[in-house]
């Protein structure tokens, strides 16, 4: 048995806070159930952050679809929000939904903070490839929303299976360190992934293994030549110094050899930081930590409505609010629920403002479909253009 929760625990409510059981109790016990209004936003960011990606949007649907009494808008998954915005408004009898705050709240915030960074990581990498190598670094029962939240966030691609099926992509990946140590020599193992794979397969060396990185390179290269795709260089930190040198080093071997086409690829403690410094010599981008161990997005869930009257606890705005945009600058104003944004005109631009909230449950049944993982990133891309990190 695995520690990790079943889908029906999370939906009976066995992943609560044990506070609001016992507040359940209580309401039933004296017969008050009110219609009320929650909002969800972003407390504060982590690492001076200026902005996020949200996530976690349809796993949210899928815990309160089928309640009855419940309505729910929110800015579509993979929209660029940023600080004290709400994302999220739900409204129904509270005993119908308040025991989901926890699991709604875990939901965005650890899928927002993994699209975030990987985010922040395809914004320094201009048109370099980026995959997702972090699959080690966090539980197994969550590999699939690490997976699709990283490429959510605009990665070129994951690495395990069941993150490739849930994205419906195929999964990438290299070779080990462990194949080449039982083989015992680079090229040897290189040799057998290239008559036992796949042909569709892209060829991707390890070259830091057993022996220097700049000679591994030329000896991979003259045994395969233009077939292989990259190199990768996964160095670790006793032996790296200055990383960016033996990536130059490596490449100017190849180059003077006539494998201008062979691509770089490092891996190993990259984050965005990284990257900046690297790509002006490196192809491609293996991250791991950096994306898997992302710092969650501090989202609050809090009543802003009960039975229609405006209250909210100190410290909070009380009343459903939403965001409007200017698609042009980015500029936002969070304005009450029955604004229509078409009345606001951007000082900065002279274009109205849009609408970022879509209703998704009505009633309790869902009432627009839901994007594909790919139609979610290209959302994403779209938007990091007026950005900056």
């Amino acid at each position: 048995m695995f520690f990790s929760s079943k889908d029906d625990e999370i939906k009976s409510g066995k992943t609560t806070d044990v506070y609001f059981e016992r507040t359940e109790k209580i309401l039933k016990k004296r017969n008050i159930n009110p219609s009320v209004a929650v909002e969800i936003y972003l407390k504060g960011f982590p690492d001076n952050y200026l902005w996020g990606v949200l996530s976690g949007i349809e796993e949210c649907i899928r815990l309160l679809e089928g309640i009855p009494s419940l309505n729910m808008s929110c800015m579509p998954e993979g929209t660029i929000f940023k600080l004290e915005e709400p994302v999220m408004a739900v409204e129904g009898k509270y005993l119908d939904f308040g025991r989901f705050e926890t699991p709604i709240l875990g939901f965005l915030c650890h899928s927002s903070g993994i699209a975030t960074k990987a985010a922040r990581c395809r914004l320094a990498a201009s048109d370099k490839v980026i995959f997702n190598f972090g699959a080690r670094r966090a539980h197994p029962a969550i590999t699939p929303m690490v997976e699709r939240s990283a490429y959510i966030g605009g990665l070129d691609g994951v690495s395990t299976i069941a993150g490739a099926e849930v994205i419906a992509e195929s999964a990438v990946g290299t070779m080990p360190h462990a194949l080449i140590l039982i083989m015992g020599d680079t090229v040897r193992a290189a040799r057998a992934f290239d008559e036992i794979i796949e042909g569709d397969v892209k060829r991707v060396c390890l070259i830091d293994t057993l022996c220097d990185e700049k000679f591994e390179a030329v000896r991979v290269c003259e045994e395969f030549g233009k077939s292989l795709y990259a190199l990768r260089l996964d160095t670790p930190s006793s032996r790296r110094g200055d990383f960016k040198k033996i990536l130059e080093e490596v490449r100017w071997e190849l180059d003077i050899r006539g494998f201008q086409d062979v691509k770089l690829m490092v891996s190993g403690g990259i984050d965005e930081e990284d990257i900046l410094n690297l790509k002006d010599v490196a192809n491609v981008f293996g991250i791991g930590t950096a994306i898997s161990s992302a710092r969650v997005l501090d989202f609050s869930l809090d009543i802003v409505e009960i039975e229609g009257r405006k209250i909210a606890k100190r410290g909070k705005m009380s009343g459903v609010k939403k965001v409007i945009r200017c698609k042009k600058c980015f500029d936002d104003k969070v304005v009450l629920q029955n604004v229509t944004a078409s009345d606001y005109t951007c000082k900065n631009c002279g274009v109205k403002y849009e609408e970022l909230f879509e209703n998704y449950l009505k009633d309790g049944k869902l009432s627009r479909s839901l994007p594909a993982p790919s139609e979610i990133k290209k959302r994403v891309l779209s938007q990091l253009s007026l950005l900056k990190l």
